[in-house]
């Protein structure tokens, strides 16, 4: 089990659940349009927010911001170790730095003593697009080995300033890559690890991409934070961080709608009224599995852990609870029935 630090109130590791991140793209500067951002996240389930903190007046904002919102709060810094020390002071709930590129060990220094005084964690975020020249020569190029070598190498940075408050995300935008740097580091380090594919793209292949990456770690017990990078806007990375946990079995905050793919048994036209039942499921909240089934013959067994479901045939559909046949409906009543019996659960 990974150490478990606080990011504000939200602790990641240890057991704790899998949280979900995303990171605002409007300027951070610009308080109002970050905390208008940050609210809609908020609602859509976004439980840690990130921003990018360029310059000082970035700096300065983060304080305003943080007093506005209800979720912890990370300072993205690169290169300039003041910016971190402005937004310690500033009140942040989280450090997302390199401490290899902000200077010398004495500003290190200065930051860890910075956020130990304060109890504010670092996450060391390495990035394939980022490596150090010298591993990049040593290695060949992006690979496994030195993402975990840089990252390890940034963790000795800190702990050299007796600072031990860490996270470790070692992102690249090749999946494989991606996943088997993290599976190295998860056998070297019990830190936590935020799990992430980076540049994944936009939504239709970027959601692929994290849903392997992040998912197939997570279904390995690899993983205690995340964030789903999206060419998009921000909340779909929420949206799509929490089917991706549903789909790893770590959450389930509504329905889990399973439907069968159809094949020449099947008596009507299944994949509308499947689609219906999505769309009228997005206003349910209820941690229930419903099914949408093909064949009235094999459907209801198929789907006997369903606790809800319906199977369809030649101009009318039975509705069913555990596998139990329950009734017959009219065909254009399938769907208005099933939802009748979802409100009595």
């Amino acid at each position: 089990m990974s150490k478990q630090i606080m990011v504000g109130r939200v602790p990641i590791g240890g057991g704790a659940p899998v949280t979900i991140q995303s990171m605002c793209n409007t300027r951070t500067d610009d308080v109002a349009a970050t905390v208008a951002q940050i609210h809609r996240l908020e609602e859509a389930g976004c439980e840690i927010i990130r921003v990018a903190v360029p310059d000082m007046n970035a700096a300065l904002a983060v304080g305003e911001i943080r007093r506005q919102i209800h979720i912890p709060l990370v300072a993205d810094i690169h290169f300039d170790y003041k910016l971190a020390l402005q937004c310690v002071e500033s009140g942040v709930d989280k450090i997302r730095i390199n401490p290899g590129n902000i200077g010398g060990q004495e500003k290190v220094r200065a930051v860890a003593d910075a956020c130990a005084e304060h109890h504010i964690p670092i996450r060391i975020g390495v990035n394939g697009g980022s490596l150090e020249k010298e591993l990049l020569r040593k290695y060949g190029g992006v690979t496994p080995e030195a993402l975990v070598e840089s990252a390890m190498g940034h963790v000795h940075l800190l702990n050299d300033c007796n600072f031990d408050d860490i996270c470790i995300s070692v992102k690249c935008s090749r999946v494989p890559v991606n996943m088997r740097a993290y599976q190295m580091l998860h056998e070297e380090t019990n830190y936590p690890l935020h799990l992430g594919v980076t540049e994944a793209g936009t939504p239709s292949m970027g959601v692929l991409k994290s849903a392997i990456g992040i998912g197939g770690l997570l279904c390995q017990g690899i993983g205690d934070t995340m964030r789903v990078s999206l060419t998009a806007d921000p909340v779909e990375e929420v949206l799509a961080a929490k089917e991706i946990l549903a789909a790893a079995g770590l959450r389930q905050t509504g329905p889990n709608l399973i439907s069968c793919p159809t094949c020449g048994r099947t008596a009507y036209d299944m994949i509308p009224i499947a689609e219906e039942v999505e769309r009228r499921l997005k206003n349910v909240t209820k941690p229930i599995t419903v099914a949408v089934m093909g064949c009235v013959v094999n459907g209801p067994g198929e789907a006997s852990a369903a606790d809800v479901g319906i199977a369809g045939g030649k101009g009318e559909g039975l509705i069913f609870r555990k596998g139990e046949i329950l009734y017959k409906v009219p065909q254009e009543r399938l769907v208005d029935a099933l939802m009748e019996e979802i409100a009595k659960l």
